[in-house]
């Protein structure tokens, strides 16, 4: 299925109100550079020439909007984002405040996290294509590792097989309807999650796994960001 053929209208929430302590920064993550260029025009990047992408909400903290504007959207002029969103208290609250300011026609929404900038573009259309068939998909690769569950005491409680883990990523891709009803429902019920799918989940619906990339790494850690640049040049 190549999504330009398609009628659906599908906008792009880029969640980046991260303060990045982990990356021991005086700056942070999305505006750290990246060849000179902030990591969340990178990341923006990606969706502003991908061909089914027809709107994209940037969600940042509602101080860094000057920030955000001055040193990510006005110096390269993206066509396709269509407003800043502020950010919330977590990422949940951020995207569900993004969920809030789509258009009213849109069909389908992708989340992408703001520092993950090395989606490709047959990454988002497998993501697409399987949210058209199942309301829910996100990107994912098989652990490399055997993972361990331990007990609160420190001692290995469980090895889970491990042809049955997998890392999710971004992008998430929903059904607007369907992500709108997880958001509020979650809302209403006090109900927490570290992603989009675990709410989607929770409401019984299935979510179906796409194969992602090894290499669409999310810079969180100063290591990440030595990856990142080792692997920028694969992407200019």
């Amino acid at each position: 299925m190549r999504w330009t053929q398609m009628n659906s209208k599908i906008c792009t929430l880029i969640p980046a109100a991260g303060e990045g302590s982990r990356l021991k920064s005086s700056v942070k993550k999305p505006y750290l550079a990246l060849a000179q260029k902030p990591i969340l025009a990178h990341t923006i990047q990606r969706f502003e020439q991908h061909t089914a992408i027809d709107g994209i909400f940037v969600i940042v903290n509602e101080a860094d909007f000057e920030m955000c504007q001055a040193t990510v959207l006005a110096p390269y002029a993206f066509q396709k984002v269509q407003g800043l969103v502020a950010g919330g208290a977590t990422r949940q609250m951020s995207v569900y405040n993004g969920m809030r300011a789509l258009p009213a026609n849109a069909d389908f929404v992708i989340v992408h996290d703001g520092v993950r900038p090395f989606v490709t573009d047959e990454t988002i259309f497998a993501c697409l294509d399987a949210a058209a068939e199942w309301g829910a998909a996100v990107a994912a690769v098989p652990v490399k590792e055997t993972i361990k569950i331990a007990n609160e005491e420190g001692f290995i409680d469980e090895t889970p097989m491990r042809d049955r883990l997998w890392t999710v990523q971004t992008p998430q891709v929903f059904r607007k309807s369907l992500l709108e009803e997880a958001h509020q429902i979650a809302a209403v019920q006090q109900l927490t999650a570290t992603d989009d799918a675990a709410l989607v989940e929770q409401l019984g619906y299935p979510v179906k796994l796409v194969s992602g990339s090894y290499t669409n790494v999310k810079i969180t850690t100063p290591e990440d960001l030595r990856i990142a640049k080792a692997l920028l040049a694969d992407f200019l």
